[in-house]
């Protein structure tokens, strides 16, 4: 299983597919799905678009803060070195561990959910063929994932091109044809707590902006990555963050917002034959469909990084095979062939969107640590020449670091199990670094 040192991955990214990496890996499901859950905890349209608006704002100066931090260290692995670089091994490691174990697999899998009940419901499929095609499609993205990155860039790219076409459609039938009375419309399904329901509103539209840091795990397969890293992340997610919020606005001008609610994760299907008719459905719903496979695909891509640079530093169990990379292709075909069997388990023995979401609190509690993490950099470095500089620094990072202690905040009041059960993954690495090390140093003295 031993490789050639000099079988290195493959630097062939330009702009272009990074940029779809960045729109890809965050439009998927969440915005098609999510519209009834945010809506219904907001209590109203004008909030619900308030907390889409907020969630970006979050995401886009989470993305510039990091982008900073990725120009200086362009590197594959993303968080998982940014961890390493500034605060030490074992915090670079427990970032890794948590993404590679639970996060990461976990958005696989709920992903691939989301398609087997739109497949199964467009084919008018029974519905206890949802497993079989989420793992059909888990297996498909990791059959293409095993060829050249620049193969799964051009399908990110076509994805990406095709997952625009219901986003455009739902925006212009919104704008054009759609209630002028939309805004201030309230909901009877709303929490009582206003501002703990705000809160948690936001947190479910970073659901459907997660994704935006996914990139920074192929900074050593970008062109230029001091350059085209951080103009990737800032355009991909500005896009991402205005195609939102029209989305959101198309969707509540065509529908009753009390029927977006009760319809809940069917509301953005019934939105495609309200608007376009039984055959412009199945159309939107098409693209759709398009979009998730891309979302997969670029999660796909990105997450068997972390797994591969934390193998290739010996941190985790069977390293010299999971940092393997075919010599051809340059592909990991272990590491990603580890996340799939992952996703699949997943898939099958559990509840993989409840996992995502109480991974959510662990994801920020190393995001807050990133953030500051940009501070320590420029103490170390004051004349250091950076390829990128955080627009208005220092507010832009004080305010990704309020945003995601806000959303730790209100995800420990509303889910205070979930993040005993986060706490729990991110322990369970800690003996496993440590014996790790061990028999690195074992080998050594060998």
């Amino acid at each position: 299983m031993q490789q050639k040192e000099n079988v290195q991955l493959n630097r062939s990214l330009g702009l272009w597919s990074a940029l779809a990496l960045v729109i890809g890996t965050v439009i998927g499901s969440g915005i098609f799905f999510k519209q009834a859950s945010v809506l219904s905890l907001a209590g109203s349209t004008t909030t619900a678009l308030w907390a889409w608006f907020l969630g970006g704002v979050i995401t886009l100066t989470a993305g510039l803060t990091i982008a900073e931090i990725g120009a200086q260290m362009p590197h594959t692995g993303g968080l998982y070195v940014y961890m390493e670089k500034m605060y030490g091994k074992l915090w670079g490691f427990l970032s890794g561990w948590m993404q590679i174990i639970v996060y990461g697999p976990a958005m696989i899998a709920s992903l691939a959910a989301y398609l087997a009940i739109l497949l199964t419901d467009f084919f008018h499929l029974s519905s206890n063929l949802r497993i079989p095609l989420a793992l059909l499609a888990i297996l498909f993205i990791g059959l293409i994932n095993f060829l050249s990155n620049r193969f799964g860039a051009t399908i990110q790219i076509l994805t990406t091109l095709g997952k625009l076409l219901p986003v455009a459609a739902i925006i212009i039938f919104g704008l054009l044809f759609g209630d002028h009375a939309a805004l201030n419309q309230t909901v009877t399904t709303a929490s009582s707590s206003s501002n703990g329901s705000f809160g948690v509103a936001i947190l479910a539209t970073l659901f459907a902006y997660d994704g935006w840091i996914l990139i920074a795990n192929m900074g050593g397969e970008i062109k230029n990555p001091k350059k085209m890293l951080p103009r990737a992340i800032s355009f991909g997610i500005i896009l991402v963050l205005v195609c939102y919020m029209l989305v959101t606005l198309g969707v509540f001008r065509t529908m009753p917002a009390q029927r977006i609610v009760n319809l809940g994760q069917n509301a953005t299907p019934a939105f495609a034959v309200t608007a376009f008719g039984d055959i412009g459905g199945k159309l939107l719903n098409i693209g759709v469909i398009i979009s998730i496979l891309g979302c997969m695909n670029g999660k796909v891509m990105t997450f068997p990084r972390i797994m591969y640079a934390m193998a290739k530093n010996h941190e985790i169990p069977f390293s010299k095979t999971l940092s393997y990379l075919h010599p051809k292709t340059r592909a990991p075909l272990f590491s990603t062939t580890a996340i799939m069997l992952i996703a699949g388990i997943m898939v099958i023995f559990f509840n993989p969107d409840r996992l995502s979401e109480i991974c959510i609190f662990t994801v920020y509690v190393f995001y807050v640590m990133a953030f500051v993490g940009l501070f320590l950099l420029r103490r170390r470095n004051p004349n250091q020449k950076r390829a990128f500089n955080v627009p208005l620094y220092p507010l832009t990072p004080i305010v990704a670091i309020a945003g995601a202690l806000f959303v730790i905040i209100s995800e420990i009041q509303s889910d205070i199990v979930g993040v005993g059960v986060s706490f729990i993954f991110v322990v369970i690495g800690i003996p496993i670094y440590y014996y790790e090390k061990a028999q690195e140093r074992k080998e050594l003295k060998k």
